[in-house]
């Protein structure tokens, strides 16, 4: 069976991995909730690689190489890794460049950097130079996800007279949208009858990971 664990065990190394975002002093400036129709699993599939972005993301493939990612070896917990910026690029936004400054202790690497991970079951954390966005998947049914997306700022830039968080949310939101359009023709897909699933790329080593740990979690029940 299954032995339960503490949050902080968890998290392994986490807390000290992004301490540099000081997470907890960041607030809320937008959450937009989304009725996705796909299963919460197929949702995590697509945040976990990037093979898809020249086509399905345009905006966002013009800011990141979609073979960028520099991936930390997956643990039964989490995956995920950082990305970094195409040339003259600043941040995630709808024109790549950066409003607001960056956030207090980022070394010039992680200002130069999304760090994009999925901590399982359903947290979906993307930390920027800028802000901070997270997505938090609430299963419904076995073909629909709740999905809250959350996007964080830093107070002393929320308190200037010009602050600005529409170029970050309408870009992610943009992008939101085409993920979950290809995850419903996902879902879609896999519950015909003449489906069968087929190999893994050898750039879809995260998928198979969280493959291998569902199917271990469910062995167990």
């Amino acid at each position: 069976k299954t032995q339960l664990t503490s949050l902080k065990d968890q998290l392994r190394d986490l807390p000290e991995r992004f301490a540099a975002y000081r997470m907890g002093d960041l607030r809320l400036a937008r959450r937009i909730v989304y009725d996705v129709k796909a299963n919460w699993k197929l949702i995590i599939l697509n945040f976990n690689e990037c093979l898809h972005c020249p086509t399905l993301h345009p905006a966002l493939n013009r800011l990141h190489h979609y073979l960028g990612a520099d991936n930390v070896e997956p643990t039964p917990d989490y995956c995920g890794g950082a990305m970094g910026f195409r040339d003259r690029v600043e941040t995630v936004s709808t024109d790549g460049r950066r409003r607001r400054a960056y956030l207090p202790g980022l070394d010039g690497a992680q200002r130069q950097q999304v760090a994009y991970y999925s901590i399982y079951p359903n947290l979906l954390l993307s930390l920027h130079p800028d802000y901070m966005m997270t997505h938090t998947l609430w299963p419904r049914a076995h073909n629909r996800t709740e999905v809250v997306c959350e996007w964080h700022f830093h107070p002393d830039e929320m308190a200037r007279t010009d602050f600005q968080a529409d170029d970050a949310i309408e870009l992610w939101d943009a992008t939101n949208k085409e993920d979950w359009w290809i995850s419903e023709q996902s879902q879609a897909g896999i519950q015909s009858r003449v489906y069968e699933p087929g190999p893994y790329s050898e750039r879809e080593s995260l998928l198979w990971n969280f493959d291998e740990i569902v199917r271990r979690e469910a062995d167990n029940l």
